[in-house]
């Protein structure tokens, strides 16, 4: 009798024995049914033994229940006398509720779990086919079916079979169905199958030898007409055959499903014919097939049909297989594939994803299977479809790594092992880690951690999966180190040859220049080749996801080659995060960047700096711009000290853009286009201002001491003045001055012309800094007109000879530099010219359409497309500049928000005031948006500007990797462009052009 308010003994004893609910377990044991098994110590040491002893004792309990009488005793007897088959059956019941609902239904299925023969222990294809023999219909198959699958998931949970064993039952298993399956299906229509010879080759996992509980497994079908047959008419028996044997496999009957059996990695996918013949098959892949679908025939495997067909399959397609690396599109490829494919995984379950996230499964999967493209054309050895013994292979043969071999062999086995014991619980397709601590519970028990389940669970899974990340690149490039360093006496490494060919498929372009950059970097036992050859794996893997790997590498080797020996430099790369990856980044993405960088690379200190990558304001840059003025003996020195400083941000800039356009690991890319536009321009408009200022300060210092004659200011116009410069940009301004009180209006004309002829020299003096180049081409009269004027003489010619372009043109001025008092006077005399009263008259709008038309007409290069030139062509950015600064000169002085020299500023304001239709002004923002971002693009990858895409590939795929799109996406970004620019001219043709 138990003591009121104490716990019974049986209690405890279940506690201790891990039943989380000892209560229920209670009553369950007290169950009549239970009689023969309650009292007996050996069953409580084996329920505790297992996953989930709470489960286990459940399913016991309906399995005893579901026993005829004359049965009962004979399963208990059994399960008390017989230690394998007690660990067996409990283990099943506490591992998998599915295949507990299978034995409350199918009572007498247990004795499957009775015997112990040796063949018992490692069964094959024969004996999976001995078990489905009665089989005759769909319902039959899938009872057969689990219980062939009750044997397999009792030796795995037992531990009498280990993962790599487990999944290649699962396969043999499959095999075996997929055989039953085709007998049923001839059965069912003898006539067709008189007609033809049908074979079912097996894919992915389950050709590979490396099935899940519960996967798609991947087929193709092959077939030829028996002799004497049509041929059409035999495809069409096939074709039926064929499709007969996928729904037995796949349909929901009472006994549920098998497995969906996919047929979609045949020829053209599932718009592809079902069956094809051999020869149809051998034209499909030497004339249209793409890599991947050639990764996917390292797998097949003849499973089930006609053997001879089978095996003609095989021995036609390996030899392609083993020749996709010499493929014309094969590094494309690559590229594409390596790219993550986490897109489509919803946000929420990126992190309990184990086949695709970060460091899953994919990630080994995928590295094993390119590395035997790559040099399996070469070695037979590599020629495997199990992922565990090609990795091998290729460990033994210096392909990869042997440690880094071992670690992903454990990695792989561990994840695999969680897959399965994730999928046998109900017998569902997922590759998500439970959420729930009951689930976590069980999954961690059933792997073997039992102090902590769920704790230790998550440490070693995380574990595991940190290894994979931390390999998955280093696989393809430490043995390319070890190839030029040699270092290692006795360990198999790669040829020079293999070295090259793994280089090639990776997208170097020059792959013995690449081999000579690194046996430059990591060759030699001084600590500087220490930490690169710990450095380059990684950094090697960045670079050839960009579109230039070369570029990158040999970019990374003169920086190298210029702070090698500094101290913080490595220290910076190795210690720092974000640095090696933002630098990777930067030096692989064009030139204009990497130019800058290797100009002063000491600048590298910029990328590991968390703050570093933020643009400094211009009142910052002004104060240590005029500083290091006020320090330097004379004017070029002080110019000069000046352009370092625009160098070194124009770096931080562009280096800022590219990270945010491209993304790290651990910082996405930014998906605002309008935020990097305008943080581009904003930032390159307050560098060129505050290096204006300099110069004018250096300029005025060396030929008048601290006073000018006359008061100066510089305005800024067109893109300078919009706060919109590109990298390609010059600085449009006006010069304007004013002679101080008592000084002859002569004397300061000529030292105002003196001041802007000498800022000119000086920002464009040659050095090893990019110049800064001065346009005043908008002044009054144009070309012909004096550089610089009076403000008198602006305010006359203004009020007398302006002309509706010089108006236009005066929309975008703003004080840039020199005296602001002066500068703003400026603005005040101009305000009523841009933003005229009650807006244009009717001849000012025909004058200005006029002008646009002529522009459109007379100033597109020659032979330039204008579907695809950014300044002046269609829907590009003077389409839509046109088109808001129409609407400022008409609207501007009633809507305070047009008075802006900012396009975007202004095209909201339109739309806030009614002018432009949402659809219209987003439209309007997209295509003027991608204009720009296309023109930065251009300046970063070639390092000067253009107003079109490149031509040359390597820089076209550049430009697209920049504006987001992946390898082998240009078609698709130069068709986007069109696109979303032809919609833009519509908008003009309305709202400019009034059509």
């Amino acid at each position: 009798m138990t003591v009121p308010g104490r716990r019974s003994s049986t209690f405890s004893r279940l506690l201790r024995h891990g039943f989380t609910d000892p209560s229920g377990a209670e009553r369950l044991l007290d169950l009549p049914e239970l009689t023969a098994l309650r009292d007996d110590s050996v069953l409580l040491d084996a329920l505790g033994a297992t996953a989930d002893p709470d489960l286990a004792l459940r399913g016991l309990v309906r399995l005893v229940e579901a026993q005829p009488d004359e049965e009962r005793q004979t399963l208990t007897s059994t399960l008390l006398s017989a230690k394998p088959f007690r660990d067996r059956l409990l283990g099943v019941l506490g591992a998998s509720e599915a295949l507990a609902d299978h034995l409350a239904r199918h009572p007498r299925d247990w004795q499957a779990l009775v015997t112990y023969e040796a063949v018992d222990l490692n069964p094959g294809v024969a004996e999976f086919e001995q078990g489905l023999a009665e089989a005759t219909d769909p319902v039959s198959l899938r009872v057969a079916y689990r219980r062939c699958l009750l044997a397999i998931a009792a030796r795995d949970v037992c531990g009498t079979a280990e993962v790599a064993q487990t999944a290649a039952e699962l396969a043999d298993l499959a095999t075996a169905t997929l055989r039953a399956a085709l007998a049923i299906a001839r059965a069912a229509a003898p006539a067709d199958a008189a007609h033809c010879r049908l074979a079912v080759i097996a894919m992915g996992k389950c050709g590979g030898h490396e099935l899940n509980y519960v996967s798609d497994v991947d087929v193709i079908f092959v077939a030829e007409p028996v002799d004497g047959a049509d041929e059409g008419k035999a495809m069409q028996a096939a074709t039926r055959l064929a499709s007969h044997l996928m729904r037995i496999c796949s349909e929901t009957t009472v006994e549920g499903t098998i497995w969906p059996v996919d047929a979609n990695l045949r020829p053209e996918g599932r718009n592809g014919p079902l069956v094809r013949t051999l020869s149809s098959h051998l034209a499909y892949y030497q004339r249209w097939a793409k890599t991947w679908e050639f990764q996917a025939l390292l797998k097949a495997r003849a499973v089930a049909g006609d053997p001879e067909l089978g095996g003609e399959y095989i021995d036609a397609v390996s030899p392609l297989v083993w020749q996709a690396a010499e493929r014309e599109n094969f590094v494309p490829d690559v590229q594409k594939m390596r790219r993550r494919v986490v897109d489509n995984i919803p946000a929420a379950q990126v992190d309990r994803e184990l086949k695709l996230g970060p460091g899953g499964l994919r990630d080994v999967e995928f590295a094993v299977q390119l590395l035997q493209l790559v040099h399996g054309r070469g070695d037979a050895t590599l020629h495997s479809g199990k992922t565990l013994d090609a990795l091998k292979a290729l460990a033994a043969g210096g392909y990869v790594g042997r440690a880094d071999a071992a670690q992903l062999d454990e990695a792989y086995r561990f994840l695999r092992a969680m897959e399965h014991r994730i999928q046998l619980y109900r017998l569902r397709r997922t590759h998500l880690v439970p959420e729930g601590e009951t689930d976590l519970r069980r999954l961690g028990r059933s792997l073997g951690l039992r102090t902590d389940p769920v704790a230790e669970l998550n440490k070693e899974w995380k574990r595991h999966a940190s290894v994979v990340r931390r390999l998955h690149e280093k696989l393809f490039y430490r043995p390319l180190l070890d190839a030029v360093a040699q270092l290692t006496p006795g360990e198999s490494r790669l040829s020079s040859k293999a070295a090259g060919q793994r280089l090639e498929a990776l997208g170097y372009a020059d792959p013995a220049a690449a081999l000579r950059h690194l046996e430059a970097l990591a060759s030699g036992v001084t600590r500087k080749a220490a930490i690169q050859r710990t450095l380059l794996p990684v950094l090697l893997g960045w670079f050839a996801d960009s579109a230039d790997p070369d570029a990158g590498l040999l970019g990374f080797r003169k920086v190298s080659d210029a702070l090698g020996k500094t101290p913080w430099y490595l220290r910076l790369l190795r210690d720092e995060g974000a640095a090696a990856e933002n630098l990777a980044r930067v030096l692989s993405a064009g030139r204009l960047a990497p130019d800058l960088l290797l100009r002063a690379p000491e600048a590298v200190a910029i990328l590991g700096d968390p703050e570093g990558l933020k643009p400094r304001g211009r009142d910052h840059l002004e104060q240590e711009i005029l500083a290091a003025v006020g320090r330097a003996d004379g004017a070029e020195q002080a110019v000069a000290a000046a352009r370092g400083v625009r160098r070194r941000e124009l770096f931080r800039t562009a280096a800022a853009d590219l990270i945010g356009s491209y993304g790290t690991e651990d910082s996405p890319r930014e998906l605002d286009p309008g935020a990097l536009v305008d943080r581009v321009g904003l930032a390159l408009t307050d560098l060129n201002a505050a290096t204006i200022s300099g110069a004018v300060r250096a300029a005025v210092r060396e030929g008048w001491g601290d006073t000018l004659p006359t008061r100066f200011a510089v305005i800024g116009m067109g893109r300078f003045g919009g706060h919109e410069l590109g990298y390609g940009s010059d600085a449009d301004v006006l010069f304007v001055h004013e002679p101080r009180e008592g000084v002859d209006e002569q004397e300061a004309a000529r030292a105002a012309n003196q001041i802007v002829t000498e800022i000119r020299r000086l920002l464009q003096v040659p050095t090893a800094d990019p110049p800064l180049l001065i346009d005043a081409d908008l002044r009054p009269e144009g070309k012909r007109g004096p550089m610089v004027r009076t403000l008198k003489s602006y305010a006359a010619y203004y009020h007398r000879w302006s002309l509706a372009w010089e108006a236009q043109a005066l929309l975008r001025a703003e004080t840039m530099a020199g005296d602001r008092e002066l500068g703003k006077r400026f603005i005040e005399l101009i305000d009523p010219l841009r933003y005229p009263a009650e807006g244009l008259g009717e001849d000012a709008v025909r004058e200005i359409r006029r002008l646009k038309a002529r522009m459109e007409t007379e100033r597109l290069p020659r032979g330039a497309d204008p579907t695809l030139h950014t300044k002046l062509g269609r829907g590009g950015l003077s389409d839509v500049e046109w088109t808001v600064q129409l609407f400022q000169m008409q609207h501007g002085w009633a809507e305070p928000g047009l008075r802006t020299t900012r396009t975007r500023e202004a095209l909201a304001a339109a739309h806030s005031a009614g002018l432009v239709a949402t659809e219209e002004a987003e439209t309007l923002d997209e295509a003027w948006l991608l204009a720009t971002r296309v023109r930065n693009a251009v300046m970063l990858v070639r390092g000067r500007p253009g107003d079109t895409f490149p031509s040359d590939g390597r820089e076209l795929a550049a430009v697209g990797r920049y504006l987001g799109y992946g390898p082998g996406r240009v078609g698709e970004m130069v068709d986007d462009y069109r696109r979303i620019t032809r919609r833009a001219r519509a908008v003009v043709e309305d709202l400019f052009y009034g059509a």
